[in-house]
């Protein structure tokens, strides 16, 4: 595989520079240009087009922002892969973004190794669609916003494993009934783990939300479902009941 080289526009020195320390010897993708607004972001873009692959674009930028850097690529014709990695999530933005065909929308702040798979993705699918799928980026906000809010740090294991674990109970609800014996072992095999490993990382991450989370938030998802004040939920309860919760929404929405 040859790598892929990505040119990254972004205000944050401090992020830039730790996303180029991550993948300075990594075998697959190189960060080989980089831009800190959007006016200097274009520039490259233009002048650089044969020799970068993808492109990580943040929203929020002086001088000129990330909206500007697509209105711009859209009306010079230069059609690139292009991630939009920012902490400003709100829906309206994130349907203005998604008409200017770009991959993927990664949240911020997201692990160094979720933004490696979306870039190996970002190069390696076939490009039928161009437009990002607007349904899969809006969960995927949606739950690490979720998870956020109730205090659930995402540099611990057991928060990539309740991210992963709602959006599969959300796309099969026919698995809820076997959490223990099918659900874990996806995991585990996702995560190139074990599943004692999954559920105690999961059951940790779950006691790290009860001791600082929203406590609005935890009577809104789950006073219906458990005691909050007696005890936290189980592992099948918390994942169930936010994949619902996320359920029921997009239906009212759909």
């Amino acid at each position: 595989m040859e790598k892929i080289r990505v040119l990254m526009i972004d205000d944050n020195v401090n992020l830039v520079g730790m996303i180029k320390e991550y993948f300075g010897s990594h075998d697959f993708i190189s960060i080989d240009f980089e831009a800190y607004d959007g006016a200097e972001g274009i520039d490259l873009i233009e002048k650089k087009q044969e020799q970068y692959d993808v492109i990580i674009l943040d929203l929020i930028m002086p001088n000129k922002d990330g909206m500007y850097v697509l209105e711009e690529m859209k009306k010079r014709g230069i059609d690139k892969k292009v991630i939009v990695a920012t902490s400003y999530n709100a829906n309206e933005i994130i349907r203005e973004v998604s008409e200017y065909g770009v991959s993927y929308f990664i949240l911020k702040p997201f692990d160094l190794a979720d933004l490696e798979k979306r870039i190996i993705e970002c190069q390696n699918k076939e490009k039928t669609r161009k437009a990002i799928d607007f349904h899969h980026n809006n969960l995927q906000i949606s739950i690490s916003r979720i998870l956020h809010e109730l205090g659930i740090p995402s540099h611990i294991k057991g928060y990539q494993y309740i991210r992963e674990a709602i959006t599969i109970i959300y796309d099969n609800p026919e698995i809820i009934g076997g959490i223990t014996k099918e659900l874990y072992p996806e995991l585990a095999e996702r995560f190139d783990t074990i599943v004692s490993r999954v559920e105690r990382a999961i059951r940790h991450a779950i006691e790290v939300s009860w001791n600082r989370g929203n406590w609005e938030m935890m009577e809104e998802i789950f006073g219906h479902s458990v005691d909050i004040d007696k005890a936290k939920p189980t592992n099948s309860e918390f994942i169930v009941t936010i994949a619902d919760k996320l359920r029921l929404e997009y239906h009212k929405v759909g």
